[in-house]
């Protein structure tokens, strides 16, 4: 059962943010995992996975947004989870953030003992190595790994000629240049010169804008 939230507020910052102190406690399901997306993102989430077949996440954290895609998947679809669980990159992460392969497998797989959940397959590895040999079509890839410009650009290059015609790639924290949005510079930076702007990428369309989030469609 998880710990009240008044008694988890008394918690010290530097206990709360310890990856090895929250790792046990998430991984038990004393606390929740931390959420990085907002609630409308995660009902967009949830919006764009639903009657999807072969979902790809990368970059997982604690895996609070996998929860989402497993409570909404059907058990003839497989979700693939990329996370190497560790930030060498420094730009997905907070300082000092971090998460615990374990602790996320945990949480993810007391989503998945519901009836009808989908199949989860892990790949503990970076999204690049795990791209380089991936085969097989995909009808959802969610970007949420290095959010440096170079890491999010290259997990675009990398996965999104593997989506199918409506299948679609959701990118987050890449809405920092819009009047209501928010988000980070390196993911911005990529949707902004693919998508925005007098020549957008032809074969792609933004099909939903949420907070934080953009996702585009593979023409059909």
């Amino acid at each position: 059962m998880p710990l009240p939230k008044a008694l988890r507020r008394l918690t010290p910052v530097r206990l709360r943010d310890d990856p090895r102190l929250r790792g046990v406690a998430v991984g038990a399901g004393l606390i929740p995992p931390r959420a990085l997306h907002s609630p409308a993102e995660a009902a967009a989430i949830a919006r764009l996975a639903t009657g999807r077949r072969r979902v790809v996440e990368i970059g997982v954290y604690e895996g609070a947004s996998a929860v989402v895609l497993a409570d909404t998947l059907g058990p003839d679809a497989d979700l693939h989870l990329i996370d190497p669980f560790v930030d060498a990159s420094g730009y997905a992460l907070p300082p000092g953030w971090g998460a615990l392969a374990g602790a996320t497998k945990r949480v993810v797989a007391r989503a998945a003992r519901r009836p009808g959940a989908p199949r989860v397959h892990w790949h503990v590895a970076r999204s690049d190595d795990v791209g380089r040999g991936w085969q097989g079509p995909v009808d959802l890839v969610f970007i949420d790994g290095d959010h440096s410009e170079e890491g999010c650009r290259r997990d675009w290059e990398l996965w999104h000629r593997h989506v199918v015609p409506g299948g679609v790639v959701a990118f987050h924290d890449a809405r920092l240049s819009q009047p209501d949005g928010d988000g980070g510079p390196g993911p911005t930076a990529v949707v902004d010169t693919l998508f925005r702007g007098p020549a957008p990428l032809e074969g792609w369309t933004i099909v939903d804008e949420t907070d934080r989030l953009v996702a585009v469609e593979r023409d059909a």
